[in-house]
């Protein structure tokens, strides 16, 4: 489903905002270049028209106020363009459709670009249809590794991953996952954690 939102009544409150609204910035990955933080989620919506969504996980929450038991609703969602760019996000609300908004929100401030390439040795084709090298993300209790994989091995690694990988555009990775696995935001951080490390360590070689 698309993630991009109608910005034509938008009203940047950043400088970075105010520079993409007068088009002196049309690509998102100059932001990540320049380091600048991505702090309105419409510069996403004008950067990225090809966003996409899905919802990693829609449930209830409970806790104890002085009238009794009080729910909401916690959802995380997953944004990508299936070319380089991916982020995950967590809205909670008292109904569903706000909760799934202010996830997505926070889903396009969290937005990462990834790093692509062809390490594997099996493979060594030097396209982009894997990782460069090997990498680990670890958050709370779940550790997540991904390796470079040959071409057409596809996505070896659980639902989150997968989906996660293929929102970015990454077509054949090995991984191996271990933790609480079935807490689906650890899991999904760490996978993001995992693809933040490539441009880490390739901006410190």
């Amino acid at each position: 489903m698309s993630a991009v939102a109608d910005v034509s009544g938008w009203m940047p409150r950043t400088e970075v905002g105010r520079m993409v609204r007068e088009g002196k910035i049309t690509d998102i990955d100059q932001l990540f270049e320049m380091g600048k933080p991505i702090l309105e989620p419409e510069i996403v919506d004008i950067l990225l028209p090809n966003l996409e969504y899905e919802i990693l996980e829609l449930k209830t929450t409970q806790r104890v106020t002085d009238n009794g038991r009080k729910s909401k609703f916690r959802v995380v969602v997953l944004v990508g363009d299936g070319n380089g760019h991916v982020g995950v996000g967590v809205g909670k609300s008292d109904e569903v459709r706000p909760a799934i908004e202010n996830a997505l929100r926070n889903a396009k401030k969290n937005i990462i670009k990834v790093e692509t390439g062809c390490g594997s040795w099996e493979c060594a084709c030097g396209g982009k249809h894997s990782l460069p090298f090997t990498t680990t993300g670890k958050y709370g209790s779940v550790e997540v590794v991904l390796k470079p994989a040959p071409k057409g091995l596809g996505l070896a690694c659980n639902r989150i991953n997968r989906k996660i990988l293929g929102m970015a555009g990454v077509k054949d990775v090995w991984s191996f996952t271990r933790g609480h696995t079935c807490n689906v935001y650890n899991t999904a951080m760490a996978t993001i954690t995992a693809l933040k490390n490539l441009r880490r360590i390739k901006g410190g070689m």
